[in-house]
């Protein structure tokens, strides 16, 4: 009896209109999942300035949200929407949209120029920005059919304005000088003042720390605060020539800011014309004195 051999079966697909029609339905499934994997690993992308980007009140920012390498597009194909989030209630609204034929600014003055749309710059220009301005700025575009998203914070500061003066103008032997320090309209609250002095016979920067009090803050009505700073001295012959620094520490300032202010030698002269006029009365009674013990 002969053995059967048994033959593998191959299917062949040739000439199969079904098994052809699986096949390239599989290669067109296929396609698309790759094709999304590559959308969702270098889709549309926004560029912003950075996490948090500041500006000094009344002055006019641009807050940056571009696509990177600055492609051509189709304006018709674009879309823009900006939202602002109030820092101090935490609500969002808009700030600006555009799309197709729609332009709206929700904010006087706000504007994303068209023109740099096209090369995909779609950062918001803000003129004069108040305080109340300060949060999170949310930039969303579209490229029909991609969407991307970029956020940053807006920090609003105003600098100090800074007065050093002394007074009283002069010195008598039985009264203090008092050197003020003024600072007002900056923003935020939170200030540091300290105060130093450099004399003829020392240089070096030396630190106050007794005899100065700084008052509390006060808001002022457009939001921004004022504070004082007050240096007591006491006569001295040693103030002539002596240069006194008040320091000021701000969010605002990159570099502490420094005021001087040096006492004339007027102020010596008095302090030591004092200490001789009493001197000068005292001599008869000396005298008096040692006529009465001889």
């Amino acid at each position: 009896m002969e053995e059967e051999t048994s033959m593998p079966v191959q299917l062949s697909t040739m000439g199969s209109p079904w098994a052809s029609g699986w096949q390239a339905d599989f290669m067109a499934s296929l396609l698309l999942v790759l094709l999304r994997h590559v959308l969702m690993a270098g889709g549309l992308q926004v560029e912003m300035a950075g996490t948090t980007q500041m500006v000094f009140l009344h002055d006019n920012v641009t807050i940056a949200c571009k696509i990177p390498g600055s492609p051509r597009l189709d304006i018709k194909t674009v879309g823009i929407i900006w939202f602002g989030k109030n820092e101090l209630d935490d609500s969002e609204v808009k700030v600006f949209e555009f799309y197709g034929n729609h332009l709206e600014s929700f904010r006087p003055g706000a504007m994303v120029s068209l023109s740099g749309l096209e090369s995909g710059d779609a950062s918001l220009h803000l003129p004069k920005v108040q305080l109340g301005e300060a949060g999170e700025y949310r930039c969303m575009l579209v490229v029909t059919p991609e969407k991307a998203e970029g956020k940053t914070i807006l920090e609003v500061v105003a600098n100090p304005t800074i007065r050093l003066f002394v007074k009283p103008a002069s010195v008598r032997n039985d009264e203090e000088k008092h050197i003020i320090c003024e600072l007002y309209g900056f923003y935020p609250e939170a200030v540091s003042i300290k105060w130093g002095k450099y004399t003829l016979k020392d240089s070096q920067f030396q630190e106050i720390t007794e005899g100065n009090i700084t008052h509390p803050t006060v808001k002022n009505d457009d939001g921004t605060f004022s504070v004082t700073s007050c240096l007591t001295l006491k006569p001295s012959l040693e103030d002539h020539g002596t240069t006194y620094q008040c320091v000021v520490l701000h969010r605002s300032l990159l570099v502490p800011r420094r005021h001087n202010v040096t006492l004339s030698e007027k102020g010596a002269k008095d302090v030591h014309f004092a200490f001789l006029a009493f001197s000068l009365l005292l001599l008869p009674a000396a005298y008096v004195l040692w006529r009465w013990y001889l």
